[in-house]
């Protein structure tokens, strides 16, 4: 027996300790995920808390068939979908943005940052499934059961946003490089 199933026996037989110990390396990628998918830090951490909370409330719906991080990333995007709220002002809408250097560093800034650049081109679940491959390592399949979605469904994606986010990429360099050498 591992020692995560050895943690989630003793969890599951009331054992605050191996709960503790059990979720304690998955607390840090879990906040990164759920900052993606929140408003605000402190969204993201009210959602952190309530994903610890709930899984240890219904750890016994647990089914050790599935990896403990799947089911535990499933809980946290439930949790962040109740209280995601995407945000509703763009640097374009902002009233002085044409006169304001900094703004226009920020927006610069923005494009270059690949996981800005992909929450921009991407629904919230392609999103996901890209942050939960390339961030979280995590394989095809265990994205798909965490979305809900079909191994296909979740290939296909990773594909399309592989692609968008290279065209987009490329199509960024090769502006600053036309404005660079003019």
């Amino acid at each position: 027996m591992s020692n995560e199933a050895a943690l989630i026996a003793a969890a599951k037989n009331g054992s605050a300790s191996a709960f503790s110990d059990l979720v304690r390396s998955y607390r840090e990628g879990l906040l990164r995920f759920l900052l993606t998918r929140s408003s605000s830090y402190a969204d993201a951490e009210d959602a952190l808390q309530d994903t610890l909370i709930n899984a240890y409330r219904y750890l016994n719906s647990y089914d050790p068939r599935w990896r403990f991080s799947t089911w535990l990333y499933r809980i946290a995007i439930n949790n962040a979908a109740k209280n995601y709220t995407p945000p509703t002002i763009e640097i374009g809408e902002l009233s002085d943005a044409e006169n304001d250097p900094l703004l226009h560093c920020i927006a610069a800034s923005e494009r270059s940052n690949l996981w800005l650049t992909a929450r921009r081109l991407f629904s919230d679940e392609v999103y996901a499934a890209m942050w939960l491959r390339y961030v979280e390592d995590m394989s095809v399949k265990d994205i798909s059961s965490v979305l809900e979605r079909s191994v296909s469904w979740t290939k296909v994606n990773l594909l399309r946003g592989r692609k968008a986010l290279d065209a987009d990429l490329n199509r960024e360099t090769a502006a600053n490089e036309r404005k660079a050498y003019g």
